[in-house]
């Protein structure tokens, strides 16, 4: 049984800010459980609403679905009910629906689900996918809008009229006009979730239009520096946020552009700055150069 009910998890999910831990890998690739486990340890003890395992930093994208029950399974028994623990559905509806059904049994307590992978799809077939995986599980259901699944005001009307178990929307587009419509048209019925990479970035302006919280895939390494710029953030204090945004975000923001994939990369390269290693990121992705690493770890330093 989960820890939370759908409306439970949504409502906590609302109140703060939110983790998404790398997964640890071995220098052979293969998954660090005991160094994840050491990682999830860590970072629950600092005062956040949710985690969410084998996301997007948690490179679910490269996990089979049997390593992705470990994860989910490791996050659970780690966790142990402190905060909910959202695991990841992937893939085209039938996987999606199989790795919703396995999070479910692996005690979960919600769902993000992701795009299908490579497949265009129009409105009416998104419609379905999200509904399927919301029918295949008694848990609570984010969906994460972007890239190939980007859904529009009418389907997100749609979804939460006949999914009541759908109660967040992850955006990862950043569209004024289509978030402003979403929120006009279903109103506070979802959690909305900020999704952009390195959201702190845009979280200021996203809050006008209902997203209190956001991914924070800096919380992995500066826990408390994202902690204190989030409430900033809630507090609508500008000259905080964008002190904060100039003297670390921008430089970090200029690493991190330098490579496709490295928003993923440069996180864990910030916990080898903090000296808390979480092994190489697995192919296609790069990890940072030595001079870029030598570049973050001189930056974090400076906000330490």
């Amino acid at each position: 049984m989960p820890n939370f009910s759908p409306q439970e998890l949504a409502a906590q999910l609302k109140s703060g800010l939110l983790s998404f831990p790398v997964t640890h890998f071995t220098q052979e690739l293969e998954f660090d459980e005991a160094g994840y486990r050491d990682h999830l340890s860590w970072l629950s003890a600092f005062p956040v609403a949710g985690l969410f395992a084998a996301g997007g930093t948690g490179e679910g994208f490269s996990l089979t679905s049997a390593e992705i029950d470990r994860v989910v399974r490791a996050a659970v028994g780690e966790v142990n009910g402190r905060l909910p623990v959202v695991a990841p559905a992937t893939g085209g509806t039938a996987n999606a629906v199989a790795q919703a059904q396995a999070a479910e049994a692996a005690g979960a307590d919600g769902l993000l689900l992701m795009p299908p992978y490579l497949t265009e799809a129009g409105q009416a077939g998104l419609v379905e996918h999200v509904s399927a995986v919301c029918r295949a599980t008694s848990l609570g259901v984010i969906v994460y809008s972007r890239a190939n699944a980007i859904l529009n005001d009418r389907s997100v009307e749609a979804l939460a009229g006949r999914n009541p178990n759908l109660v967040g929307f992850k955006d990862g587009v950043g569209s004024i006009e289509h978030l402003t419509r979403i929120y006009a048209t279903v109103g506070d019925r979802l959690a909305y979730i900020g999704g952009l990479p390195t959201a702190e970035t845009f979280a200021l302006p996203l809050l006008q239009l209902g997203m209190s919280t956001y991914s924070s895939a800096i919380f992995n390494f500066v826990p408390q520096y994202a902690l204190d710029f989030y409430a900033d953030v809630r507090a609508q204090n500008r000259d905080a946020v964008y002190r904060r945004i100039k003297e670390f975000l921008i430089p970090y923001l200029d690493i991190r552009d330098r490579q496709k994939g490295y928003a993923v990369s440069i996180i864990k390269a910030g916990l080898a700055a903090v000296g808390r290693p979480a092994g190489p990121v697995r192919p296609p992705l790069q990890n940072l150069t030595d001079g870029e690493q030598a570049e973050l770890t001189a930056l974090i330093n400076k906000i330490s």
